[in-house]
């Protein structure tokens, strides 16, 4: 599983990243979880806001930072 946290840097994408590790170790899932920053490549999702969330190349959340709750269903 591949998992993207599309985000500049902000309080918010910083929490979603961590929000999202914890998630993937509560469900001992083998993921990848990559950090990307660059905003061309975030534009390159079609996402206008951040924090948001990829999850094997499909845009699952923008916007908020999902509860580690929320994640654990997605997941």
């Amino acid at each position: 599983m591949n998992i993207k946290v599309l985000g500049t840097g902000c309080p918010s994408c910083i929490k979603l990243e961590k929000h999202v590790k914890m998630a993937i170790q509560e469900l001992e899932l083998n993921a990848e979880v990559e950090k990307v920053t660059d905003m061309k490549d975030i534009l390159s999702y079609g996402v206008m806001g951040t924090p948001a969330l990829v999850i094997d190349g499909k845009v699952v959340s923008t916007g908020k930072v999902l509860s580690i709750k929320e994640l654990k269903k997605m997941l």
